[in-house]
C-alpha cells in the first residue's frame, strides 16, 4: 500500500525507435480507461534523449520527457523494446542504463514483448522467472541463463518485476495491474469498454496445445493421432496405438519421435490436458469427473500432468480462466 492513495500512480513508459506501437499504446489506453472509471494514473512517455520515436509501423510519437530526466519515486516503469533491444551488443545502449537507474526508484517494473531483453540487459531478470514473445523465448534464455524463461505464459510476475508476451499481451498485463491497484470491478469495466477478451489469465498458453500439435502426413501416424483426438479417454497405450496404426511399437515410437518430436505417451498426455482445459473452462464438472472424461486415470494423475505441461494445477487453471482479469492469474514467485 502506498503512503498516499489520494495521489495518482505515476507510470513512465520508456519507448524507442522500432518498437511495435501497441507495446506502448495498448497498456497506456488501459491505464487511461481505468482513470476514466475512477482509477488514478499519471502516464508519461520517455525516450533516450527525449527524441521523437518512430515505431515499426511508421507512427511517430513525441515523448513527454527525456528518459534521463525521469526522477523517482515512481509507481510503475513500463519498458518496451526497440532498436537497441535486439542489438548484437545488448546492454550497451542508453535505454539499458536508463532502465537500470529508474528501476531503482520504481515500485514495480514491467516489460512488454521484447522489452524483456532490456530488463535482462539491465540485470533485472537475474534469478527470476520471465517471458517474452514466443518467437524470442529461446534467445532470451540463451542471453540470460540465470533467468527461468516461461515460453507459453501470457505474462509472468516475479516479485516486483513482471514481463509479458508479444504485443497485445501487454494489455492483459496492464489489466491485471489495474485490478491489483483498483480491484476486479474496475478491471472488468475497463475490459468491457475496450472490448477485450475477459478470460485470458497470465498462466494461459500463448498458444493452445492443439496448435502445437501439427497434423502428421504419415498415414500410420495420422491414424494413431486421429484416434487420440477423437476419443482422448480411450485406451491409448502404445501397443493399442500401434495396433490401430498397423505398425510395430518400435516403428510407431520412431514415427512420433521423428515426425512430432515427442513420444506416443507424451502426445496422448498433451491431448488429454487440452481436453481437460476445455472441460474446466466450459463445464461445472468436478475435477474427478473432468479427469475421467479427459482420459486420466485419476485426479492426481491429471494434476501432475497439468503441473508438468502448464505449470498450474487444474483447480488453479479453472479459477484463473474464469476470473475476469485476476491478479492471481499472474504467475508469481515469492
Amino acid at each position: 500500500m502506498r503512503a498516499d492513495e489520494s495521489q495518482p500512480r505515476d507510470v513512465v513508459v520508456l519507448i524507442d525507435d522500432g518498437m511495435a506501437a501497441l507495446d506502448a499504446t495498448g497498456p497506456m489506453d488501459v491505464f487511461a480507461f481505468a482513470g476514466a472509471l475512477g482509477g488514478r494514473y499519471r502516464v508519461r512517455t520517455a525516450s533516450p534523449g527525449g527524441a521523437p520515436v518512430r515505431t515499426a509501423s511508421g507512427l511517430r510519437i513525441s515523448p513527454d520527457l527525456a528518459a534521463e530526466d525521469v526522477r523517482g519515486p515512481i509507481d510503475t516503469l513500463l519498458v518496451t523494446g526497440g532498436g537497441e533491444t535486439m542489438s548484437s551488443r545488448p546492454g550497451a545502449g542508453p535505454m539499458t542504463a536508463d532502465v537500470r537507474r529508474i528501476a531503482g526508484c520504481a515500485r514495480r517494473v514491467v516489460s512488454v514483448c521484447v522489452g524483456a531483453f532490456v530488463l535482462g540487459a539491465a540485470g533485472l531478470l537475474e534469478g527470476r522467472r520471465a517471458t517474452t514473445h514466443w518467437y524470442w523465448c529461446d534467445l532470451l534464455a540463451e542471453r540470460h541463463p540465470r533467468t527461468t524463461v516461461v515460453p507459453d505464459a501470457i505474462f509472468v510476475r516475479d516479485g516486483r518485476v513482471a514481463t509479458s508476451a508479444g504485443i497485445s499481451a501487454g494489455m492483459d498485463l496492464a489489466l491485471a495491474l489495474v485490478e491489483e491497484d483498483h480491484g476486479a470491478e474496475v478491471a472488468r469495466e475497463v475490459a468491457k469498454l475496450m472490448v477485450l477478451f475477459l478470460q485470458r489469465p497470465g498462466g494461459q498458453s500463448q498458444f493452445s496445445v492443439w496448435s502445437r500439435l501439427p497434423a502428421p502426413r504419415h498415414p500410420a501416424l495420422r491414424k494413431a493421432t486421429d484416434a487420440v483426438l477423437l476419443d482422448p479417454a480411450a485406451d491409448h497405450c502404445v501397443p493399442a496405438l500401434a495396433r490401430r496404426a498397423s505398425v510395430s511399437i518400435r516403428h510407431l515410437n520412431r514415427l512420433f519421435s521423428e515426425k512430432l518430436g515427442t513420444t506416443a505417451a507424451g502426445y496422448v498426455e498433451q491431448v488429454r490436458v487440452q481436453t481437460a482445459q476445455t472441460l474446466l473452462e466450459s463445464t461445472e464438472d468436478g475435477l474427478e469427473l473432468v479427469a475421467r472424461r479427459a482420459g486420466f486415470g485419476s485426479q492426481e494423475t491429471m494434476r501432475r500432468a497439468f503441473l508438468r505441461l502448464l505449470g498450474v494445477s487444474p483447480g488453479g487453471y479453472r479459477s484463473r480462466f474464469r476470473s475476469s482479469i485476476p491478479s492471481a492469474g499472474i504467475q508469481r514467485t515469492a
